[in-house]
């Protein structure tokens, strides 16, 4: 009877002298070789006899059996010959990878039919009574089968991904080029204009339609806007004998909150999803405040946002006083606003209050807002502060300390000053700061979420409580700036922790957890102040307080004690 045939496997290594040498793009690596231009070597092999097996049956050479191995997991376990050889990833350098990957290919060509062929023998074998021998090669090729495919797949997803974008990029090459030789901020529609009155103000269109203001480098492009989800804008604003700087630009919300204003505004006008706007408002509540209407009153907008969570009537003439969008502010009479510019107070205040807040507590008189510019459609211009804060997280030490007592003494002003007006932030994060690139002062740079609280008014009225001390509740939670609070308590209570509270809790103790980190501002002190434990106990103390009114006095003290570090003179 004939011998059987013996089928050769691809030249993935080569052979000679009995012995099973590596190609040289299987190559070990040498010890000056950069770890990143290699993977580790398999182990080197001999065998004696080409393909000498028991029983005249064929048989891969060890160390193409330690190849399969390494190059294909399971075969070395399980594979056609039985190897148990375990050998290490192998090294291929990066030029011969191409190669390397066809001669795989074949060679797990070869390892199937051999496969096949040990399960047909394997068979055979148990028929005559020598047990059952298909089970690990079948389960083996299974596995070899199943990672094939998902491989394939997988190539297959990744070239269609690729392809997607390339085409899109090349269908909208034009419209590409377009907006970036385009002004986006001078069109109308770009700024929403259509939507007034239901819109922020129109006190500088003429600087937007006139071209003074142009968006910076890839926020021209449109394609980029599902990245942009709070539509802030970066733009240059220039004066003609000034020169340019730089600005913010703001939508106050993402486009599904504008457009669930106007479905709202629609829905209560005519009980459908889409109107014409500009009729739709005569038919909603804040028409009903028209030009008959003296003041603004708290019964009218309490609840309507934070700011006016429990508005006094100081807080209101206020606001109408120093409302930017018309030319005849100063009064706090409503009735002297237009119509359109009454509408547009009243849905500021109700969608997003921050234009309003930068407007009643403005910089120029020692507020720690931004500086409020003006308003086109539904974009507001503020004065660009710098890098937020976040970008100061492992600055110098000196310069964090610095940070550190300016937020201190940021709660400070917000909760006692001469106005007895408390201003509480529901929202502290190091993203809603920013620090000035030239003089390194700390402005709040995200106004939405602020409460106020008129104090003349509570010590008036004195409600339940109103003088005891209000602690704030310590809340570890597992998420990022996190912070516990009553609105009805911080509304009804003439002393109370809370901007204390939020600023330790979740800018400066090691509480604070943002983008993957934790330890806040002041981690990793120096050793000796690390040593000493006043600041950390401090920051303890004013995050989470283990004695009664203990975060009153550890705020002030640590206000002192960052003073002395930072060598700030009050």
């Amino acid at each position: 009877m004939p011998p059987p045939s013996r089928a050769r496997p691809p030249r993935l290594f080569s052979e000679g002298r009995g012995a099973c040498a590596l190609l040289p793009q299987l190559r070990a690596p040498t010890a000056t070789e950069p770890v990143g231009r290699r993977l580790r070597s398999p182990p080197s092999c001999r065998w004696t006899g080409p393909f000498a097996g028991r029983g005249g049956r064929a048989r891969a050479p060890p160390c193409a059996r330690a190849a399969a191995a390494w190059l294909l997991p399971g075969v070395g376990r399980s594979g056609p010959a039985g190897s148990r050889h375990r050998p290490l990833p192998p090294a291929v350098p990066l030029s011969n990878l191409a190669a390397f990957i066809g001669r795989a290919a074949r060679w797990r060509e070869f390892a199937g039919a051999t496969a096949a062929a040990e399960s047909e023998r394997g068979a055979a074998g148990s028929r005559r009574g020598g047990g059952p021998r298909s089970g690990p090669v079948r389960s083996g090729t299974m596995l070899r089968l199943v990672s094939l495919k998902l491989g394939r797949l997988y190539r297959y997803v990744k070239l269609a991904v690729l392809g997607s974008l390339a085409a899109a990029l090349v269908l909208n090459t034009h419209s590409l080029l377009a907006s970036l030789q385009r002004n986006e901020l001078s069109e109308r529609r770009f700024l929403q204009l259509n939507k007034c009155p239901a819109c922020w103000g129109t006190s500088w269109c003429r600087k937007f339609l006139n071209g003074q203001l142009r968006l910076e480098s890839w926020g021209r492009l449109r394609l980029l806007d599902f990245l942009n989800v709070k539509n802030v804008y970066f733009a240059r604003y220039g004066e003609p004998r000034e020169g340019s700087r730089r600005v913010v630009l703001k939508r106050l919300g993402s486009a599904q909150e504008l457009a669930d204003i106007d479905t709202k505004i629609c829905r209560r006008a005519t009980g459908r999803g889409r109107c014409d706007l500009l009729q739709a408002l005569h038919a909603t509540e804040f028409a009903s405040i028209n030009g008959d209407v003296r003041l603004l009153t708290p019964d009218v907008v309490e609840g309507w946002s934070d700011l006016v969570h429990c508005p006094s009537q100081r807080l209101l003439d206020r606001l109408v006083r120093r409302y930017a969008e018309t030319k005849d502010s100063g009064s706090f009479l409503l009735r002297n606003l237009k119509d359109s510019e009454r509408m547009q107070l009243l849905i500021t205040l109700a969608f997003n209050p921050e234009p309003l807040v930068l407007q009643s507590f403005p910089s120029d008189e020692g507020w720690p807002f931004a500086k409020y510019l003006g308003a086109c459609g539904r974009m507001v211009a503020v004065n660009y502060v710098g890098e937020e804060l976040w970008s100061y997280f492992n600055a110098p030490w000196e310069k964090r300390v610095d940070l550190a007592w300016q937020l201190m003494e940021i709660a400070e002003q917000l909760t006692n000053n001469d106005f007895e007006f408390a201003l509480y932030l529901l929202d502290v994060s190091f993203d809603n700061f920013a620090v000035g690139p030239r003089d390194g002062k700390v402005i709040i740079v995200d106004a939405e979420n602020v409460l106020v609280a008129d104090k003349r008014l509570i010590k008036q009225n004195k409600p339940e409580n109103w003088d005891v001390w209000y602690e704030s509740k310590f809340d570890d939670c597992d998420k990022e700036a996190c912070l516990s609070f009553s609105k009805e308590i911080l509304c009804a209570r003439a002393t109370v922790d809370h901007n204390y509270y939020a600023i330790c809790q979740n800018l400066l103790s090691r509480h604070a957890t943002w983008r993957g980190t934790s330890g806040g501002l002041l981690h990793d002190p120096p050793a000796e102040i690390a040593k000493d434990g006043r600041l950390e106990a401090l920051l303890d103390e004013c995050a989470n307080p283990k004695k009664r009114y203990g975060r009153f006095q550890a705020a002030k003290e640590l206000r002192e004690y960052l003073a002395q570090l930072s060598n700030n003179v009050r």
